[in-house]
């Protein structure tokens, strides 16, 4: 047995063939997300309607097609209820906590209290009501702090452990979390663009961005009878077709007294932001006419836009300075 076997998880039959790479998996799928990392590349790519986005597995390809489409394939089979997933992990969690009375297994003791709970953590939670004493305690010496979740005690030991980077021969260790996020990105090594330098994260988003090199920059034009309205990217043109010509917004934002509708999973992602002020607010970007976009250059200032005698839905009579 070679020192690389012995790292091998037991029933792994799927092996990392890169160099100095110790990772196995037990399901081909995974061993072909895990290789994307080496490889950089998305090989399974999205065909509907346009759209331009790939991924490393035919599972991840077939999830997003969801987003396209709105289905939920996975119903729930139960008497009067509707709801559907994308998922079938997400169907049995939605049966077995809204339609199944599970037994509770752990039962408080304390006198004149029954409260059943399904995990051992749960009922920890609950007893802090009783001892007025936070169950999970730190081991560490000379701390003594107390928590009332397992999970925030595991957290909070990290305090006294650190953050140990996992790159062979580092020995960096960060006292939290971010600190190690800020370290790791030492460790990318990004590709550069032959033509301007600028380099990326990965190939993938090195050959998006070669697109601006090239002589004939891709515009998509709407192929609706009668409508002229041109995008950059494909994705721009599919809202645009579901939007205005089939009318189709099958996404709709559920917070109350809303109600607004949308064609693209993603604008109502970023819609919600609205109603939901812990989000992360995405910084504006002026608005650009098509003719900057495609020439790939970045101004520096805010443009001045002179709009004589048009409507403003026409996107090519921007004049800018």
């Amino acid at each position: 047995m070679t020192m690389h076997e012995t790292n091998v998880k037991p029933g792994a039959i799927f092996i990392c063939s890169f160099p100095d790479c110790q990772a196995s998996y037990n399901k081909a799928w995974k061993l072909e997300a895990h290789l994307c990392k080496h490889t950089g590349e998305r090989p399974f790519k999205c065909e509907y309607n346009l759209c331009s986005k790939s991924f490393c597995t035919k599972y991840h390809l077939a999830r997003h097609t969801l987003t396209h489409s709105g289905d939920r394939p996975y119903k729930c089979t139960e008497d009067g209820c509707n709801e559907g997933f994308t998922t079938n992990s997400n169907l049995k969690k939605h049966i077995s906590r809204i339609h199944r009375q599970e037994t509770k297994q752990y039962i408080c003791t304390f006198e004149g209290c029954s409260k059943a709970f399904k995990k051992n953590n749960q009922l920890k939670s609950h007893e802090c009501a009783h001892t007025q004493l936070l169950p999970f305690l730190c081991s560490h010496e000379g701390c003594g702090r107390r928590f009332s979740q397992h999970g925030k005690l595991k957290r909070h030991e990290k305090v006294h452990k650190g953050y140990s980077c996992t790159v062979e021969g580092c020995s960096f260790v960060g006292k939290n979390w971010t600190e190690m996020t800020n370290h790791k990105k030492v460790h990318i090594v990004r590709v550069q663009c032959d033509q301007c330098k600028k380099t990326f994260r990965d190939s993938w988003f090195l050959k998006q961005h070669q697109h601006v090199h090239s002589e004939e920059r891709m515009v998509f034009h709407c192929p609706r009878d009668g409508c002229t309205r041109s995008y950059t990217t494909a994705f721009n043109l599919q809202s645009h077709i579901l939007s205005f010509h089939e009318e189709q917004r099958s996404f709709i934002c559920t917070h109350p007294g809303c109600g607004k509708s949308f064609a693209m999973k993603q604008s109502l992602l970023r819609h919600g932001v609205i109603h939901d002020p812990e989000k992360k607010q995405l910084k504006p970007r002026p608005k650009r006419s098509l003719a900057s976009r495609l020439s790939g250059h970045k101004p520096k200032n805010k443009p001045r836009c002179i709009v004589p005698n048009s409507s403003p839905s026409s996107p090519n009579n921007c004049i800018w300075r």
